[in-house]
């Protein structure tokens, strides 16, 4: 132990800088590495910790009646906890109407207390006493600039404007009561979150409601919908459902399993983000090794010469492996140390993404888990890659080397020397102490260009689906309400002549008068969970076919079939070809699936979730139920060159001329999907940049350590004749070599890479998978490539033009 240390402090006084760079860079790989598995494991479970810590409601009850007798649904024995919800809101002076931030208050003071317990991030609670307290969602104060004390006006709608059918608190200013309120707390739960491209939410207390009910809805045309969380959770859903059926004497009641509607989006979308993020941290960690492994060997190297000294005159060959270790034990100790607090500081800015709107203690965290073991396992590493190298340094085997196919076929086909020498130096090691190690080069090289490739393919993907909606299953432009609950705003002529007016005009390509209502699976084996489908009428106007988004089979034809969504197939274990069992009325229906495909997002329900079913279905299905359908809309899809804002007054104009005004055709609101998958679309960007910085090291490190190492062969071949330019252009074409391999599986791989990826996203979404294609990014890739490569070959083309031939070949 005494000759060890004794060495170390040798190492320490002679080769500190070399250290200090090694300890640097296990630092900051360490620091990344860390960072990117702590962050994907918290961002991984950001929504179970959420959920875990907040009594969340198990489900959303909206029977969408007015009058509806909560309090005897509260007394069901199912029920642990209820709080009611007018279907209404209020404006925030200073915030866009459109961002609607005031929908659904509290209608009682359980919510916050028994119920929805959110997490508060900052400040406290409101006293449900007070109208003029709120609290906010966490990016509230980014966005609006207003936080824990500052003060908001609450825009009430008037009397008239809550009874009337024709406002709309999006578009419309509010003209009832002001009230000015203070930000007390920020919050995060399960129902009161946010989520990517969504506008921070604003709650006010259920006295504000209690004061102003009028101005939120006219209790007798209004309704009031309901949270509720159950004693065993989803285990008394099947109980309650009948239950709540058996109370109101109603089947069709629509009923959302917020674990799975809300949560399970929330859990897919982080759960890709942590597979990225966890992915981007293994590219890192790959190329650590890469790259600090070439350091440590160099050091092992430049030790290697003075421990054998050492060893003709006794030490042993256990001390040896020990002292050559040392040093860059010690090095890899300190940096891991320092990577280890980076990270710890790191956590402060994770998870990332739409974990970071669901974390319910955001801020300093420090997983132990992944940073000790990082801690100890980073260490023994460098410890253990040392004494390898140092093994095979110290050994003194003197290695015959692998020959390159490629360089003997340009030997034989009388090539330049240049190339032929080059094409040595970048494919093969090299015999003995001028031993260079290839492969990490051309392995850095092909996951540069396959980094680069894959980040711009996936990105590709991202950038078409942003501007096609239709991949997300959305074909219309426009769409209009007609009616609701059973109930169209004008007769049933009028809805016939005004769609019919409408879809007569050019820039239409089809209308879709779509009636939905709410069906419920039936018969399902015990235990098996209940599954709501909202299911929409296949009813082209006027003959020409509105354009659907299948991903398997066809439309329905008949009474007796149905399309389901992507996310209802999966709830209902059903394939095309196979039946479902659906009860919207008074007896179950049994109907055929006869294709997967996406349907509107309304009110109720998302793109993935629903059916569509034939008007003649619909009849059969919700034969006997309490409302005939649920909502009745118009979905207008336009020709390619249409512009929708341009087309919608026309077609307004139309409906009200055939005796339609109620009918009022706008684009539907933007889908949230796009700006979530921007968000991911980050990840591999900075991954394709660390496998691009491993690409440059590699192959900067294999070019230098070429004419280094290799010296000798060089100072030989220029005392033969060989010219500077010569010498110039052996880099040249070593580095030539190294981008080509680079090139040639960099790039088929990087493309399948990211339609990979895209794929899987695709499927998590889910959206219509359209295989990408980065063509500009693939054009340019080889001439870059080569260019960056020859680049770096500069200053190692110039260290052998330079050469000093008689030192080099006195001194060997």
């Amino acid at each position: 132990m005494g000759v060890v240390l004794t060495w170390l402090r040798l190492e320490l006084r002679r080769r500190w800088r070399s250290l200090a760079v090694l300890a640097l860079l296990v630092a900051f790989a360490t620091a990344t590495v860390l960072t990117a598995v702590a962050g994907a494991r918290r961002g991984a479970t950001a929504v179970d910790r959420l959920y875990a810590e907040t009594l969340p409601a198990t489900l959303a009850v909206l029977p969408n009646q007015p009058h509806f007798d909560w309090d005897k649904v509260r007394a069901l024995p199912e029920v642990a906890a209820l709080t009611t919800f007018p279907v209404s809101g209020f404006a925030v002076e200073g915030v866009p109407l459109a961002d609607n931030g005031g929908g659904f208050p509290p209608a009682d003071d359980e919510g916050l207390r028994t119920i929805e317990v959110p997490k508060v991030l900052e400040g406290r609670l409101p006293d449900p006493r007070r109208v003029d307290e709120v609290v906010v969602s966490s990016r509230f104060p980014a966005v609006y600039g207003k936080g824990v004390g500052d003060q908001v006006v609450l825009k009430l709608m008037s009397v008239e404007q809550a009874a009337s059918e024709d406002f709309d608190p999006t578009t419309q200013e509010p003209t009832g009561p002001r009230v000015r309120a203070t930000i007390v707390g920020i919050i995060r739960s399960a129902w009161y979150s946010e989520n990517i491209g969504e506008a921070p939410g604003i709650l006010c207390t259920p006295a504000l409601y209690r004061t102003y009910p009028r101005n939120f809805l006219d209790p007798d045309v209004g309704y009031i919908n309901a949270l509720v969380r159950l004693k065993r959770g989803s285990l008394d859903e099947a109980a309650f459902r009948g239950d709540l059926t058996r109370l109101t004497g109603r089947s069709d009641i629509q009923i959302w399993d917020n674990a799975e509607k809300f949560g399970g989006p929330a859990r897919r979308l982080v759960s890709f983000e942590a597979v990225a993020l966890l992915a981007f941290g293994l590219a890192a960690l790959t190329a650590a090794i890469v790259l600090i492994g070439q350091s440590v060997a160099r050091y092992a190297a430049a030790t290697a010469s003075d421990l054998r000294t050492l060893r003709a005159v006794g030490l042993t060959p256990r001390q040896a492996l020990a002292s050559a270790a040392a040093g860059p034990f010690v090095a890899a100790l300190v940096g891991t140390t320092i990577g280890v607090a980076g990270a710890a500081v790191a956590s402060i800015w994770m998870p990332i993404g739409a974990a970071a709107l669901r974390e319910p203690d955001p801020g300093f965290d420090v997983d132990w888990l992944v940073l000790g073991t990082g801690w100890l396992v980073t260490p023994a590493l460098v410890l253990a890659g040392s004494a390898a190298a140092a093994a095979v340094f110290l050994s003194g085997g003197d290695s015959t080397g692998r020959r390159s196919a490629v360089a003997l076929l340009a030997s034989r086909m009388g090539l330049p020397v240049p190339m032929v020498v080059g094409a040595r130096f970048a494919l093969e090691p090299g015999r003995g102490g001028s031993a260079v190690p290839v492969r990490p080069a051309l392995v850095g090289a092909v996951a540069g260009v396959l980094g680069v490739l894959a980040a711009f393919t996936f990105s590709a993907g991202v950038k078409d689906a942003a501007a096609n909606p239709v991949r997300f299953g959305r074909t219309h432009q426009l769409e209009a309400y007609i009616g609701m609950n059973g109930q169209d705003f004008g007769s049933a002529a009028a809805v016939t002549a005004a769609l019919g007016a409408v879809a007569r005009d050019p820039a239409v390509q089809a209308i879709e008068d779509a009636v939905s209502a709410v069906a419920e699976s039936a018969n399902q084996r015990p235990g098996q969970k209940t599954v709501s489908v909202t299911t929409y009428t296949y009813a082209p106007v006027g003959g020409a076919a509105f354009p659907v988004v299948l991903t398997e089979g066809r439309l329905p034809a008949k009474a007796g079939e149905i399309v389901l969504a992507p996310f209802s197939a999966r709830d209902l274990g059903a394939e095309v070809g196979g039946q479902v069992e659906l009860r919207g009325g008074t007896a179950p229906v049994r109907m055929t699936v006869t294709g997967i495909g996406f349907v509107p997002a309304g009110p109720h329900n998302e793109r993935t979730d629903g059916g569509w079913i034939t008007p003649e279905g619909h009849k059969v299905l919700y034969s006997g139920a309490h409302y005939s359908f649920k909502f009745h809309g118009a979905l207008a899809a336009l020709r390619p060159d249409a512009d929708p804002k341009a087309v919608a007054p026309r077609l307004n104009a139309a409906a009200k001329d055939a005796g339609g005004g109620f009918i009022t055709f706008a684009p539907p609101s933007p889908l949230l999907e796009v700006p979530q998958i921007r968000d991911v679309e980050e990840l591999p960007t900075l991954l394709a940049g660390f496998l691009g910085l491993l690409a440059t090291g590699a192959v900067g490190h294999a070019l230098a350590t070429a004419v280094r190492r290799r010296r000798h062969e060089m100072a030989v071949l220029r005392a033969l004749g060989m010219t500077r330019w010569q010498a110039r252009w052996t880099v040249v074409t070593q580095a030539s070599l190294v981008a080509a391999v680079g090139l040639l599986f960099g790039v088929p791989l990087g493309v399948a890479l990211g339609r990979t990826l895209w794929r899987l996203l695709a499927d998590v979404f889910p959206l219509l998978y359209v295989a990408p294609l980065a063509l500009g990014a693939v054009l340019l890739v080889w001439p870059l490539t080569l260019l960056t490569a020859n680049a770096l070959a500069a200053w190692p083309g110039t260290m052998a033009a330079r050469l000093r031939v008689a030192h080099v070949l006195r001194a060997e």
